[in-house]
Protein backbone atom coordinates (compact mmCIF):
# COMPACT_ATOMS: atom_id res chain seq x y z
CA UNK A 1 0.00 0.00 0.00
CA UNK A 2 3.05 2.25 0.08
CA UNK A 3 4.85 3.06 -3.13
CA UNK A 4 7.94 5.08 -4.01
CA UNK A 5 8.03 6.33 -7.58
CA UNK A 6 11.23 7.78 -8.99
CA UNK A 7 11.74 10.07 -11.94
CA UNK A 8 14.40 12.24 -13.50
CA UNK A 9 17.14 9.90 -14.65
CA UNK A 10 18.65 9.97 -18.09
CA UNK A 11 21.71 10.55 -20.22
CA UNK A 12 23.83 13.64 -19.71
CA UNK A 13 27.29 14.79 -20.70
CA UNK A 14 30.03 15.15 -18.13
CA UNK A 15 29.69 18.46 -16.33
CA UNK A 16 25.95 18.48 -16.75
CA UNK A 17 23.14 18.28 -14.24
CA UNK A 18 20.17 16.10 -13.45
CA UNK A 19 17.50 16.22 -10.78
CA UNK A 20 16.00 13.04 -9.41
CA UNK A 21 12.66 12.95 -7.63
CA UNK A 22 11.07 10.24 -5.51
CA UNK A 23 7.49 10.51 -4.29
CA UNK A 24 5.99 8.30 -1.61
CA UNK A 25 2.28 7.54 -1.67
CA UNK A 26 -0.21 5.25 0.04
CA UNK A 27 -1.19 4.64 3.63
CA UNK A 28 1.47 6.85 5.19
CA UNK A 29 1.38 8.01 8.79
CA UNK A 30 4.85 9.52 8.87
CA UNK A 31 7.92 9.62 6.62
CA UNK A 32 11.15 9.53 8.53
CA UNK A 33 14.59 9.42 6.89
CA UNK A 34 14.79 9.44 3.11
CA UNK A 35 17.72 9.07 0.79
CA UNK A 36 19.40 7.74 -2.30
CA UNK A 37 21.64 4.78 -3.01
CA UNK A 38 23.30 3.89 -6.27
CA UNK A 39 24.72 0.76 -7.82
CA UNK A 40 27.20 0.95 -10.66
CA UNK A 41 28.02 -2.08 -12.83
CA UNK A 42 30.44 -4.35 -11.03
CA UNK A 43 30.38 -2.30 -7.84
CA UNK A 44 28.69 -2.54 -4.48
CA UNK A 45 25.67 -0.46 -3.60
CA UNK A 46 26.70 2.93 -2.26
CA UNK A 47 24.82 5.38 -0.08
CA UNK A 48 24.83 8.66 -1.98
CA UNK A 49 22.91 10.97 0.36
CA UNK A 50 20.35 10.89 3.13
CA UNK A 51 18.11 13.38 4.89
CA UNK A 52 16.29 13.07 8.17
CA UNK A 53 12.79 14.28 8.88
CA UNK A 54 14.48 17.22 10.56
CA UNK A 55 16.39 17.89 7.31
CA UNK A 56 19.84 16.98 8.56
CA UNK A 57 21.82 15.68 5.60
CA UNK A 58 24.66 13.27 4.96
CA UNK A 59 26.64 12.73 1.75
CA UNK A 60 29.13 10.27 0.38
CA UNK A 61 32.56 11.87 0.06
CA UNK A 62 32.48 11.27 -3.70
CA UNK A 63 29.48 13.58 -4.19
CA UNK A 64 30.04 16.28 -1.56
CA UNK A 65 29.90 19.73 -3.07
CA UNK A 66 28.22 18.44 -6.24
CA UNK A 67 24.98 16.79 -5.10
CA UNK A 68 22.27 18.27 -2.91
CA UNK A 69 19.50 16.29 -1.25
CA UNK A 70 16.29 17.97 -0.17
CA UNK A 71 12.73 17.00 0.69
CA UNK A 72 9.22 18.38 0.58
CA UNK A 73 7.38 16.92 3.54
CA UNK A 74 4.00 18.15 2.30
CA UNK A 75 4.48 16.06 -0.83
CA UNK A 76 6.36 13.16 0.81
CA UNK A 77 9.01 13.69 -1.85
CA UNK A 78 12.78 13.60 -1.79
CA UNK A 79 14.98 15.19 -4.43
CA UNK A 80 18.58 14.76 -5.50
CA UNK A 81 20.09 17.64 -7.44
CA UNK A 82 23.19 16.40 -9.19
CA UNK A 83 25.60 18.96 -10.63
CA UNK A 84 29.02 18.66 -12.23
CA UNK A 85 28.28 15.08 -13.10
CA UNK A 86 31.16 12.73 -13.86
CA UNK A 87 31.25 9.46 -15.81
CA UNK A 88 31.85 7.65 -12.51
CA UNK A 89 28.42 8.82 -11.35
CA UNK A 90 26.87 6.46 -13.90
CA UNK A 91 24.69 4.01 -12.00
CA UNK A 92 21.15 2.99 -11.19
CA UNK A 93 19.90 5.29 -8.46
CA UNK A 94 17.42 4.00 -5.89
CA UNK A 95 15.53 6.11 -3.41
CA UNK A 96 14.44 4.83 -0.05
CA UNK A 97 12.22 6.05 2.74
CA UNK A 98 11.61 4.85 6.26
CA UNK A 99 7.86 5.06 6.49
CA UNK A 100 5.49 4.52 9.38
CA UNK A 101 1.97 3.36 8.62
CA UNK A 102 -0.73 2.98 11.27
CA UNK A 103 0.53 -0.50 12.13
CA UNK A 104 4.28 -0.71 11.47
CA UNK A 105 7.40 1.06 10.24
CA UNK A 106 9.75 -0.18 7.55
CA UNK A 107 12.02 0.86 4.71
CA UNK A 108 10.56 1.14 1.24
CA UNK A 109 12.48 1.37 -2.05
CA UNK A 110 11.91 2.93 -5.40
CA UNK A 111 12.17 1.01 -8.64
CA UNK A 112 15.48 2.58 -9.63
CA UNK A 113 16.32 5.10 -12.32
CA UNK A 114 19.30 4.96 -14.65
CA UNK A 115 21.74 7.84 -14.72
CA UNK A 116 24.35 7.73 -17.48
CA UNK A 117 27.08 10.33 -17.74
CA UNK A 118 29.03 10.36 -20.98
CA UNK A 119 32.59 11.63 -21.21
Amino acid sequence: QVQLVESGGGLVQAGGSLRLSCAASGSIFRVNAMGWYRRAPGKQRELVASITSGTSTNYADSVKGRFTISRDNAKNTVYLQMNSLKPEDTAVYYCYANIATDTYSKAYWGQGTQVTVSS
